[in-house]
């Protein structure tokens, strides 16, 4: 496989604020490549930096083998992006949005027209076409929006957290419609996520936490790096219990909000003898595999729900 993407300690600053801090991964052909992190994490301004929104600061960055900073017209061309809020005219209908759409690629006559016929099919609304977007459901206006970005037949396709406000059904779906794209194209897909499924569902994975780099890998190696099982105990005094269980069972913790977090090889042998040492610390215990929270919570030692924008 080769490089599609590559970008090399690229920073990024809001005035005094560090949104990204010497980020380096690269990106191969035809993967479905996720970036994951809480809000305020760095996604949403790689994004940016990608789609050529952002000019890169400190740093490089190449896709398809061009730099950035020198060819970003000619980058322009060979991407589809679908942004996170609405870009569809809801009081046109499915197929004006596209027609308006390819105009802007300079595309026209029979060509865009078949265009149109074949992205419509390709996502599933070729019967809703003469629709009123206003009329759809959430999650078919997104798929109106990957069409729109399917136009100019696209090697990249970017997507900044495509699936937000979509219940968790339209959210599958549209995920469907993303892998299906990748088996049949042979396209590269990027997309940013604070949904867990879905990142589940990627080939491989960056892990971000304040523009930095806590992890990247396949998702599965990720949390497999854990190794074991994840015992969650909650307790009246989190940082007492602890304590205790140190110094009594010489089990290592981490306070995770108000959790103990336990993560070791057979966990659940530790579970009758806790219980056993500590039945009036302990209010309820959990045991489970390790999830991608586990992996961030592992790195930095907060969950994704504990950070705000």
């Amino acid at each position: 496989m080769s490089h599609l993407l590559e970008v090399q300690n690229l920073s990024y600053q809001y005035g005094t604020r560090k949104a990204l801090q010497d980020l380096t991964f690269s990106v191969e052909k035809g993967e479905i490549f996720g970036f994951l992190g809480p809000n305020g994490g760095g996604k949403t301004t790689t994004f940016k930096i990608l789609s050529t929104l952002f000019s890169a600061q400190p740093g490089q960055v190449k896709i398809f083998g061009m730099d950035l900073a020198q060819d970003k017209i000619a980058i322009r061309r060979r991407m589809g992006i679908v942004f996170q809020l609405p870009a569809l005219d809801k009081k046109l209908k499915v197929r004006e949005n596209l027609v308006h759409q390819g105009h802007l690629y300079g595309l026209s006559g029979k060509e865009l027209q078949t265009r149109i016929d074949r992205d419509l099919e390709r996502v599933g609304l070729k019967d809703r076409e003469k629709e009123k977007v206003e009329k759809l459901s959430g999650g078919l206006q997104r798929r109106v929006e990957l069409a729109k970005a399917l136009l100019n037949n696209p090697e990249l396709m970017i997507l900044d957290e495509p699936s937000t406000g979509l219940d968790p059904a339209a959210r599958k779906e549209f995920w469907s419609h993303l892998e299906n794209l990748r088996q049949s194209q042979g396209m590269t897909v990027l997309v940013t996520t604070h949904y867990l499924e879905e990142a589940d569902r990627c080939d491989r994975l960056l892990i971000l936490d304040k523009g930095v780099k806590v992890a990247l890998g396949k998702p599965e190696a990720l949390k497999a790096e854990i190794g074991g099982e994840v015992l969650r105990l909650k307790s009246k005094e989190p940082t007492v219990l602890a304590a205790k269980l140190m110094e009594k069972l010489k089990i290592k913790t981490q306070i995770v909000g108000d959790l103990i977090q336990i993560e070791q090889p057979k966990a659940y042998h530790l579970v009758a003898p806790i219980l056993e040492a500590f039945p009036d610390d302990v209010l309820s215990l959990t045991l489970g595999l390790p999830t991608l929270e586990d992996v961030f919570i592992h790195q930095t030692g907060r969950r994704f729900s504990e950070d705000k924008e």
